[in-house]
């Protein structure tokens, strides 16, 4: 049991400004360190580290403390830096696969691809359950090295990769079957600008049908890289709110044009995985009727963080704001609901199809359910309507699905949002 002076208690007592409370704390733990060889042993950062987790376990599931290791790789994925190419997902068995390799990649140029199970990286066995931790695992400095040990099939593979000190491509676009297959894993700081490029260089002649913008495993990114994306297919509108306790937390964001697709039909492919910004685009393609979004719900992380600074290096993460869709509806928990569902089996999916965009289909009234509600939203309702669709991993007949409906212009128009 710790003893604190008088002095100790008066600094402790003084002020109830953010200063006075850190110069509190700052006190608390010197005195604590003092008293304690267990929390001298134990360092000033682990000491921060479970103190700030503490105070976040009573607030919000995203709120936290990084530390300055965790802070500088933040910094590195949302500007792409450091990147492998590759990006992970849950296995069966709670074990962690490649979920999509990009082209051109380092990991690309080993031969990896998605589906291998990654075993271990650097000797650390990595699980699905932790998969947040699996990704910090791979990152590292620009030029820094990391040993994967890759199953595949019966093969065990042990396979060295080089991080790159240079962002590498988070948009990948084919052609094929006329139409235009955009695949985005993830976001960075030059996801627009690779996105516009990809537009531009397609014409409507180079892919009549439309276009497939591929969101499944897309953790997401900063909420500004979202809303360019977005403004790339949606030439009016509000693409997106955000509202809070502070005046500053309320904004809108509305559309600029031009649509680079040049109205050609859009498909947007989520997943159980795709979440944050990705979220974001998805929900305001498919509100605006821009688009058809096919998939499963979505992961439903809808809250803005603001980055705090600290001396150490280290960063807060503190939620300072909800996304709303723009028809109202809230991101966070509900996540967004596809217009298609194919996360119920091949049976289901082909009854969905087979009544998309008529009041006959199994998602039009959870669909109108969703975008009638308002924050916050009851637990019962979030699962209710999160169960029309259940969150999967995405699969290869997601592709024949999105075709499927691009193959219909009717179909197409009759499933956009009105």
């Amino acid at each position: 049991m710790l003893g604190f002076s008088e002095n100790l208690a008066a600094d402790r007592l003084a002020g109830d400004t953010p200063a006075a409370a850190a110069d509190a704390v700052a006190a608390l733990l010197t005195e604590a360190e003092r008293q304690s060889p267990a929390l001298r042993r134990a360092g000033r950062q682990a000491m921060l580290q479970a103190g700030f987790e503490e105070v976040f376990n009573h607030l919000d599931p995203y709120s936290r403390y990084m530390t300055p290791d965790e802070a500088r790789q933040g910094r590195d994925r949302r500007l792409g830096t450091n990147d492998l190419g590759l990006t992970l997902a849950n296995a069966s068995r709670r074990q962690v696969a490649i979920g999509a390799v990009t082209p051109g990649s380092a990991a690309d140029r080993a031969g990896l691809r998605p589906g291998d199970i990654v075993v271990e990286a650097d000797g650390i066995a990595l699980s699905a359950e932790q998969l947040d931790e699996a990704h910090s695992i791979l990152e590292g400095p620009p030029g820094s090295s990391v040993l994967l040990s890759i199953r595949r099939g019966r093969r065990r593979l042990e396979v060295l990769l080089t991080r790159s000190a240079a962002p590498t491509l988070s948009v990948s676009a084919r052609v094929r079957d006329g139409i235009l297959w955009l695949n985005l894993p993830h976001f960075s700081a030059a996801t627009p600008e690779q996105l516009d490029r990809a537009l531009r260089e397609t014409t409507s002649a180079d892919a009549p049908l439309g276009v497939v913008l591929d969101l499944r495993g897309n953790r997401g990114g900063l909420l500004q890289q979202a809303i360019r994306v977005a403004d790339t297919f949606i030439p009016a509108g509000t693409m997106v709110t955000t509202e809070g306790r502070h005046p500053d937390s309320r904004r809108r964001f509305t559309a600029a044009g031009p649509d680079l697709a040049a109205g050609r039909p859009l498909i947007v492919l989520v997943d159980g995985r795709t979440a944050s910004a990705a979220e974001v685009v998805a929900a305001a393609i498919g509100d605006l009727g821009r688009g058809v979004v096919v998939g499963s719900a979505t992961m439903g992380k809808g809250l803005i963080q603001v980055l705090v600074p600290l001396p150490n290096g280290g960063e807060l993460a503190l939620s300072w704001s909800r996304i709303l869709a723009p028809r109202g509806w809230p991101l966070q928990m509900l996540g967004v609901l596809p217009a298609l569902c194919t996360s119920r089996g091949a049976e289901e999916t082909a009854r969905n199809l087979a009544t998309l965009g008529t009041p006959d289909s199994p998602m039009a009234i959870p669909l109108a359910r969703a975008r009638a509600a308002r924050a916050p939203v009851p637990t019962s309702e979030v699962a209710a309507l999160r169960s029309a669709c259940p969150p999967a991993e995405g699969r290869d007949a997601d592709y024949a699905v999105a075709r499927a409906v691009l193959d219909s212009p009717e179909l197409y128009q009759a499933a956009l949002a009105r």
